[in-house]
């Protein structure tokens, strides 16, 4: 009996790709760290410096993987389209890590460049619109910034070289090395936001250390690598990756910048927390990405291309299901969750919780449409879809009820329901054309090693 199982669990870890069950563990402990943070840092900040960690939060999440991710996710294809040839990866690091640190370079520029201007222009800079005037988060910002271009090019050449178990290691170790130092100041009562925005800034480059330790071979000699190794279509994956960034974040990147007077921006805390509560389908739909894809993968692989549609409409139910499992829990149950987790501060009502949930479902719909466009070369398609829900977003926001919650939210609703809209007729007018198997091989190793930041 005994040898019997063991022959049973043998085939079931034959049939799973390389590296799913490391990289999928690496993502829980990344998501439930990511959770645990911000409620130490709700309840140890006021609710004005909470609202202005959150600033850097977004902007550090829609700018970092928004340029970053493209290039590891360029890197690591590269680098394993060398392997398979027996071709050592090490030039296209090196390409890369120029690539990286240039992008890096100009990022900081932009950035201390949109400072000055914004405030000559009105007195007030970006510390003001995104971070409530708290100035001592620019620096963290800056920190983050090269930290998490670090830590891409590192996941790049992991992934790249085959190496899932420090691959999932970086994404667990970046979470815990910022839950431990959160906790050991909430616990200390210290709520110095400098203090929380450098231990929101400097994991990802703890990690990338930790994730490397002692490893070897990464950077195997081969032929010098062209710039045009790394994609022709990175230009594309940059655009398309910095507007789904954006459109993810909408909602409080709208409740920072239209928060009008210190009652709304007090307000705005409550309603941040409450959009990272309405995140959590988000972890569900990961966890439905890892069960899922090793199999869609294996039909391919046997040609059984009628079976694999099949697969990919199921998986398509489940993200809508997800979806409605969010808006109904969020609705339900929300509010209750919110008061657990967040404490008595925590005041954001059901119909906000369902809304926000409502946002994220079409989110993530939008996503895995994206994902499939871009493996059938629609990459120029899917940035045009992203950009139509980020206006879809604004106008809805900007122009709708005069409540701030609800114009956010219907605007988040109106957004990613444009992007999931548009991505869909794109999608179906490639499909009429024909897609080649390369395309499905393509699809699935796109939304298996796609992942978002949460």
């Amino acid at each position: 009996m005994p040898s019997h199982t063991n022959r049973i669990l043998d085939v079931a870890k034959k049939s799973v790709p390389e590296g799913t069950y490391t990289v999928g563990l690496g993502l829980i402990v990344s998501g439930i760290t990511a959770y645990g943070f911000q409620i130490l840092a709700f309840r140890a900040l006021p609710k004005p410096e909470y609202a202005a960690l959150n600033g850097l939060w977004v902007i550090a999440f829609v700018l970092a993987p928004g340029f970053f991710l493209p290039l590891e996710q360029e890197v690591g294809r590269a680098i394993a389209h060398r392997r398979s040839q027996g071709v050592g990866g090490g030039p296209v690091v090196k390409r890369a890590a120029a690539a990286g640190a240039l992008l890096c370079a100009a990022l900081i520029a932009f950035v201390l460049l949109a400072e000055v201007v914004m405030r000559t222009a009105s007195d007030k800079g970006l510390a003001d619109s995104m971070f409530h005037g708290k100035n001592v988060l620019l620096p963290c910002l800056l920190i983050a910034l090269a930290t998490y271009a670090v830590q891409h090019l590192t996941r790049g050449t992991l992934s790249g070289n085959g190496r899932f178990g420090p691959y999932g290691m970086i994404l667990a170790a970046e979470g815990i090395y910022r839950i431990v130092p959160a906790l050991i100041l909430y616990a200390a009562g210290v709520d110095n936001l400098f203090l929380y925005g450098l231990v929101f800034a400097l994991p990802p480059l703890f990690a990338s250390f930790t994730a490397l330790w002692r490893q070897h071979g990464l950077m195997e000699p081969g032929p010098q690598a062209p710039w045009s190794e790394l994609s022709t279509n990175l230009g594309w994956l940059f655009g398309g990756s910095v507007f789904a960034q954006m459109l993810s974040y909408a909602p409080v990147m709208g409740i920072l910048v239209l928060a009008n007077g210190k009652a709304e921006k007090e307000l705005a805390a409550d309603f941040i927390v409450g959009f990272f509560l309405a995140r959590i389908p988000i972890l569900l739909f990961q966890a439905v990405q890892a069960a899922l894809l090793p199999k869609l993968a294996g039909l391919i692989g046997s040609g059984r291309h009628d079976d694999f549609r099949a697969g990919l409409r199921k998986l398509l139910v489940i993200v809508v299901g997800i979806g409605i499992l969010g808006v109904v829990g969020g609705y339900i149950l929300g509010p209750t969750a919110g008061e657990i987790l967040f404490g008595d501060k925590f005041s954001l009502g059901a119909r906000d919780l369902a809304l926000l949930a409502a946002g994220s479902g079409l989110f993530i719909l939008a996503l895995t449409l994206a994902q499939a466009l871009i493996a059938v070369m629609g990459h120029a398609r899917a940035t045009a879809a992203w950009v139509m829900g980020n206006v879809a977003f604004w106008a809805v926001a900007v122009f709708a009820a005069h409540e701030l919650f609800l114009r956010v939210e219907l605007g988040f609703v109106a957004g990613a329901g444009v992007a999931a809209l548009a991505m869909a007729v794109f999608l179906g007018l490639r499909i009429r054309k024909g897609i080649p198997e390369e395309a499905l091989i393509n699809f699935v190793d796109q939304i298996e090693h796609e992942q978002l930041e949460i």
